[in-house]
């Protein structure tokens, strides 16, 4: 398999491209291959890559007071770093590890800010992209501040239910806000009801 045509379907999908503006932008990117535990980002360095995963799963963290808490996780077809320490090229926050074997392709930083001076689509493709990304984190924001747990992982359930079976109870339980007991026991009540 072609390891870039996900990436191919996914910025069409955004941006109307000709055979050639795909071929030069996904060719910008480079395919890595990713063993599960192993970190793409890490605190106190700077994150230099912008990363699309082809395949696998990764979850984004920070620790605090000897606690992680899951900020985002991705899995095929989704992008994953910590955006922050990318644009500003600043030393990272987040941890992002992988959950799975995972096969990822990466553009550098650098690479990115020739490629969108070169074509108004790159950089319309990445500017849909931001304002996407800031949207979820706007909804995600404010259902954790408004809804209870059971609501939260309701939502979540509705929206991403095959996507849970791929993740670890710690870490969707760390994404939703809640112990992993707690998430125990919501899914032990909702088994019961049925």
């Amino acid at each position: 398999m072609d390891e870039r045509k996900p990436l191919e379907s996914h910025v069409l999908k955004i941006v109307d491209m000709s055979k050639e503006e795909l071929d030069e932008f996904t060719g910008a990117f480079k395919l890595r291959q990713i063993k599960k535990r192993q970190f793409i980002v890490q605190p106190d360095f700077i994150s230099n890559y912008r990363t699309y995963v082809v395949n696998g799963a990764f979850r984004s963290y920070v620790t605090a007071l000897n606690d992680d808490h899951t900020i985002q996780f991705a899995l095929d077809d989704w992008w994953v770093g910590d955006i922050n320490s990318y644009i500003y090229q600043q030393p990272a926050t987040m941890f992002v590890v992988a959950i799975e074997d995972s096969s990822i392709l990466q553009i550098d930083f650098v690479t990115e800010q020739k490629l969108k001076a070169t074509n108004h689509k790159f950089e319309t493709f990445f500017r849909i992209s931001a304002e996407r990304t800031s949207a979820y984190h706007q909804r995600r924001i404010i259902s954790a501040l408004t809804r209870t747990a059971e609501e939260r992982y309701d939502d979540f359930m509705a929206i991403y239910g095959s996507v849970s079976l791929r993740l670890p109870q710690y870490v969707l339980a760390s994404y939703l806000g809640m112990t992993t007991q707690f998430l125990s026991k919501i899914r032990n009540s909702k088994a019961k009801k049925r």
